[in-house]
């Protein structure tokens, strides 16, 4: 089984069910979305933080990359656009994220673009050769220097509060975002 994680260091971070979404309709987490959101929950509370609020627009992102991904991204090494990039399949702007950095605004911008979120949003992101799941999500993110400190605000996410975090799981994707804005929509449990 393969498993590779995705950060990039300091502000760089990045991000099933789906319902196509006009910024009105409600999205909705399957039961392993709704586990990573409860894994990350609490392992923010044994770390003595305060939950994040589940964004109904930001899950809408989370699970429209996590789709992208998997339908439309090269799992290469050599692929010079990382797994932070967008197709140019769908209805938003493509983005080819290099690790260079030089295309981050236009990963930060999706939450906007998509959702309607009026925040930059902060992703992070996995593949799983035998299929994103939560657990393995959340372990791998607990020992990643690059994605640990997002999930419980140390290093450069010290003095951040996060109030909305989106969660996409889709095939050998798993994917997260997060917001330091409230959102009013909200998530239900899917059918």
């Amino acid at each position: 089984m393969k498993l590779l994680l995705f950060a990039l260091p300091l502000l760089f971070l990045f991000t099933s069910s789906i319902r196509e979404n006009d910024q009105n309709t409600k999205t909705c987490l399957s039961a392993e979305e709704r586990k990573l959101y409860n894994l990350i929950l609490e392992y923010r509370k044994s770390n003595g933080l305060e939950p994040i609020p589940l964004s109904g627009k930001l899950t809408l992102v989370a699970q429209t990359h996590a789709r992208d991904l998997a339908d439309h991204y090269s799992f290469d090494p050599g692929n010079k656009c990382n797994p932070h990039s967008w197709s140019k399949k769908g209805k938003w702007t493509a983005c080819c994220y290099t690790n260079d950095h030089k295309q981050a605004k236009c990963m930060w911008d999706k939450p906007r673009e998509i959702a309607g979120y009026n925040s930059p949003g902060f992703e992070i992101a996995y593949y799983s050769s035998a299929g994103a799941n939560a657990q393995e999500g959340i372990d791998g993110w607990k020992v990643s220097p690059g994605h640990n400190p997002l999930l419980i605000n140390t290093g450069t996410w010290e003095k951040v509060k996060w109030k909305a975090i989106g969660i996409g799981i889709y095939k050998e994707y798993g994917v997260v975002w997060f917001g330091e804005l409230e959102d009013d929509e909200s998530t239900d449990q899917c059918p």
